[in-house]
């Protein structure tokens, strides 16, 4: 019996596969990044972001798979419920950008020579958060 687990993550697979068969490939595509840090961690998580993972999506910008990356924190807060410490919008040029897993792989070994701590600190930073979630957006033109 499949746990409920598995079916997400089934479901996860599905709507992608749906969402990126259904977008030209010349479609520039936005995934915005959620981070709900635990409390009195925040900086720490943006320090480790800026650190590690940062570097490696400014290649993917450098090499044109990105078109932008925008990082923001909200200026009030929101109900705990709601709540999010970070937002990484991901401007790619395409969605087969967006899905390629190997977006940034390449870049690892060039910009850090010690994986292994760099897989240390990207354990820590995921440690850190409450939760995490993305969610693909499209614009609407509203004059249409």
């Amino acid at each position: 019996m499949a746990t409920t687990k598995q079916i997400g993550l089934v479901l996860l697979v599905v709507l992608c596969g749906n969402a990126y068969a259904q977008t030209k490939v010349d479609d520039a595509f936005i995934i915005e990044n959620y981070y709900k840090v635990k409390w009195g961690y925040a900086e720490e998580f943006i320090a480790l972001y800026k650190k590690n993972h940062y570097p490696l999506l400014k290649k993917a910008l450098e090499k044109g798979d990105l078109l932008s990356i925008t990082i923001e924190k909200p200026r009030q807060h929101a109900t705990e419920d709601g709540r999010w410490d970070y937002r990484v919008t991901l401007k790619f040029k395409n969605a087969q950008a967006a899905f390629d897993p190997n977006l940034t792989e390449p870049y690892k070994k060039e910009l850090y020579p010690d994986l292994e701590k760099l897989k240390r600190e990207e354990q820590h930073r995921f440690e850190l958060l409450v939760a995490h979630w993305d969610i693909e957006v499209q614009a609407i033109e509203a004059d249409k």
